[in-house]
């Protein structure tokens, strides 16, 4: 047999219209940014790949204009005025619907009926901006959070979902590193796969240093996506220098229909933002929470009367 004989055909995805499928695919939802650039589609290989890992990497993303013009901004933050002191602020914010986060969302978080050429089927939960590393800890003290999110409870937003030929996740986060970052500089650990476990974690997640713990390198510039469903460990004792080196920009985003926490941007900052930029903070419901589109009823077999 051929690969083409044995691929998935299209996934049954069920609508809320008397079952029938969701006929709507991943590349026809929003199509350009809200700067007028067309979305980058995701190659099979990438999908594959953040499907089995729970993350994925894109080196070398931004050009290195645009990394010196961030880093200087994100190093200046505590002087820039209150409305642009954040993630959002300057250059940063065409990194919230940059075209590579949104053609990944597109195909793993995106809510189809939601969605049309002038607003996102997703939404921006939080943005953090960090520059620098802390001292090294000597304590030993960390903490772990999430894994298991294949069987978590709708509601808890950590969750991960997924039928033969399509995969779905809650609460998705894009690191946008603007420093070259290597395994002993980088302080996050997480456990591959583990968005998927079936079983408990074993007694040596609890060892820092095990080797189930992974973590990644880049050069500066790079993306690096997660599924938050994945188990991750934070504020472990790690040998790396001090000082103001690295920056990095950590945006992450949720479903239209869901919140996970209360944050919004400057007032004056969402009303300065390009209207499908703007999107991204609208209401939190999913039924007619779209702007100007159906995508010509396809997202059903039936009738809109039935």
């Amino acid at each position: 047999m051929t690969y083409k004989e044995l691929a998935t055909k299209k996934p049954f995805i069920v609508n809320k219209n008397l079952g029938s499928a969701v006929e709507v695919e991943p590349e026809e939802l929003t199509q350009t940014n809200g700067d007028g650039l067309s979305v980058v589609i995701l190659t099979q290989k990438q999908k594959y790949d953040f499907d089995r890992k729970g993350w994925l990497l894109i080196p070398s993303v931004l050009s290195d204009a645009e990394i010196v013009e961030m880093r200087d901004f994100c190093e200046r933050l505590n002087d820039i005025p209150e409305p642009q002191r954040c993630g959002l602020g300057g250059p940063l914010q065409k990194l919230v619907d940059h075209p590579v986060v949104v053609g990944f969302l597109n195909e793993f978080l995106a809510y189809p009926p939601a969605a049309s050429e002038d607003c996102y089927g997703f939404r921006l939960e939080e943005t953090d901006v960090i520059c620098g590393v802390g001292e090294r800890k000597t304590d030993n003290q960390f903490s772990f959070q999430k894994g298991n999110g294949l069987f978590r409870l709708p509601g808890d937003s950590h969750i991960y979902r997924c039928v033969p030929g399509r995969a779905w996740s809650g609460l998705t986060r894009a690191i946008w590193e603007l420093s070259e970052v290597n395994a002993e500089t980088n302080n996050f650990r997480f456990i591959t796969g583990s968005h998927k476990a079936a079983y408990t974690a074993p007694e040596a997640v609890r060892d820092q240093n095990s080797p189930l713990w992974d973590t990644y390198e880049c050069p500066q510039g790079s993306l690096f996506l997660l599924t938050e469903s994945i188990m991750q460990m934070t504020g472990h004792a790690t040998s790396h220098s001090t000082g103001g080196d690295r920056v990095m920009v950590s945006n992450l985003y949720n479903t239209v229909a869901s919140r996970w926490s209360n944050w919004m941007p400057h007032p004056e900052l969402l009303e300065a933002m390009p209207p499908k930029r703007q999107t991204l903070f609208r209401e939190t419901y999913a039924g007619g929470n779209v702007v100007n589109g159906d995508f010509g009823n396809r997202t059903s077999a039936y009738p809109m009367e039935i």
